[in-house]
């Protein structure tokens, strides 16, 4: 292990004829942490992740990992990765233990039974030691997603790069799957993964890249990233211990208000400043004498983010 951080992606680009899939992108990845890379489709998350997996050479861009630049030193740098691509398949005719000792034994991980002690302990990570006779055909959609990650740890990965892995999940699996990867993080593993759920991966993730049409917009954690392309305009509710109408009447006259309704005590309303400008009113709502119990902005959904997004109105 090195003092460098897990990933490092310099101007990455990649194109196919003359479309652009991944247009000049920097980020930095440290180790421990689980990255989400968010975007709806076609913002170039899979051909970032390819890129990433040495899978496909990229059209220019410097990208380490662990130090090891992976243009370099391909073969170093696929011994330290695990790549789970979007659906990957699972053989029916193989039990799930077999199907991982059959890996194991592909990165001569030692004896049989060493390679097998590795498939169980592998299971037991994802929730599925009680699977390890379960044939690969029987397994729900959850199970060979998780089965599928089995496999992608088996090497002990320092970095590990999941594609879309909680794609059509039940809520029950992709908390097993959130689990599973928060685990390995803490184990001190590096995990990037992606998808076009953005909720999804805030749960998940420590830090959160948001892509579209190739580019990177923003990033950080979920919090940082929703200041960053959330709305300018919040809605607030305010709840006054008495005499809501007349407060109402107030918010109308001032400025960046609008849309102002109330209902028994709590008062709603549109805002157009800034934090600065909320605190103002705020205390100004205070100073004119109302009585105010709760202030409360409703921030922007990161289902609104990803459709704005998604529709191009953050560029």
């Amino acid at each position: 292990m090195t003092s460098d951080p897990a990933i490092k992606v310099r101007d990455l680009r990649v194109d196919y004829g003359n479309f652009v899939a991944v247009d000049d992108i920097s980020f930095t990845v440290p180790k421990g942490e689980v990255l989400g890379l968010v975007g709806p489709n076609g913002a170039g998350k899979t051909s970032t992740f390819r890129v990433l997996a040495t899978l496909m050479e990229p059209t220019y861009g410097e990208i380490r990992v662990a130090g090891i630049d992976i243009s370099e030193e391909v073969q170093a740098a696929r011994r330290i990765l695990g790549y789970m691509p979007d659906l990957a398949p699972v053989p029916s005719d193989l039990k799930a233990r077999e199907f991982l000792n059959f890996h194991a034994q592909s990165h001569s991980l030692g004896s049989r039974a060493q390679c097998l002690e590795r498939a169980d302990e592998c299971l037991a990570t994802v929730n599925l030691e009680d699977k390890h006779n379960a044939w690969c055909r029987a397994l729900s959609r959850g199970e060979t997603q998780r089965l599928v990650l089995a496999k992608t740890m088996l090497h002990h990965p320092q970095v590990l790069i999941l594609d879309e892995p909680a794609s059509g999940l039940d809520p029950f699996s992709r908390r097993e799957l959130r689990l599973a990867l928060q685990n390995l993080a803490r184990q001190g593993a590096t995990v990037i993964v992606s998808s076009h759920i953005l909720t999804e991966l805030t749960e998940m993730c420590s830090s959160i890249c948001i892509m579209n049409q190739g580019r990177l917009l923003a990033s950080g954690s979920a919090e940082e990233v929703r200041r960053k392309l959330g709305r300018s305009e919040h809605q607030l509710t305010i709840t006054v211990l008495q005499n809501a109408s007349e407060a109402a009447d107030w918010l109308r006259l001032k400025t960046g208000v609008h849309d102002v309704s109330h209902t028994d005590n709590k008062i709603t309303c549109g805002f157009t400043g800034n934090d600065e400008e909320q605190t103002a009113l705020l205390a100004a709502l205070v100073t004119a004498g109302y009585s105010v119990k709760t202030f409360e902005e409703q921030a922007t959904s990161f289902e609104d983010i990803l459709v704005e997004v998604a529709e191009g109105n953050r560029n």
